[in-house]
């Protein structure tokens, strides 16, 4: 953002609330960009030992992540979760438990993480949002550093399973 939204005037660069942050350059204005960051969330979905994996429209073939989504007004994250995890995979999940928080700077996203389960494999994905799924058993998967991999990790050791982060070279979301 170059210039400011509500009254058009140029934004500058200063120290505000311990942070350099742009805003309006006319002192009668006092707008202020605090880009604070997008809550979104995310579901480790389990079916018979196997953890869901989806590719988002527009990612390179070989990336798969969790179901991911943004929380819409007025929804607790638990309920967009559900929500989220039937749009994109067509399958009501029940909530199992909450897993965290992460962060997700590249983005500006707070994603908060859960464990759903789901009672098929049977998927209908969202052709809007969703390219492709694929299930993964909870013996191979291996979490990822970016994003949503962390919440991956600290889930598989909820099971007794200490997994390293395999570097994000784009196999991952």
């Amino acid at each position: 953002m170059r210039y400011c939204p509500e009254c058009g005037y140029k934004l500058i660069k200063l120290p505000l609330g311990g942070r350099e942050r742009l805003t309006c350059e006319d002192p009668k204005c006092g707008f202020v960009h605090w880009n604070n960051p997008v809550p979104v969330v995310a579901a480790i979905v389990e079916h018979d030992n196997e953890v869901a994996l989806i590719q988002n429209v527009g990612w390179p073939s070989d990336w798969f992540g969790l179901v991911t989504g943004f929380l819409e007004a007025g929804e607790m994250p638990a309920e967009a979760v559900l929500r989220e995890v039937e749009e994109e995979i067509g399958l009501p999940a029940k909530l199992q438990s909450y897993v965290g928080m992460y962060e997700f700077y590249r983005s500006n996203q707070l994603i908060i993480a859960y464990h759903v389960t789901v009672d098929s494999h049977e998927v209908d994905l969202c052709p809007h949002e969703i390219a492709a799924q694929k299930w993964v058993a909870i013996d191979d998967i291996e979490p990822w550093t970016a994003g949503t991999g962390k919440a991956l990790q600290d889930w598989l050791k909820t099971k007794g399973i200490d997994r390293e982060l395999v570097d994000f070279s784009g196999a991952n979301s």
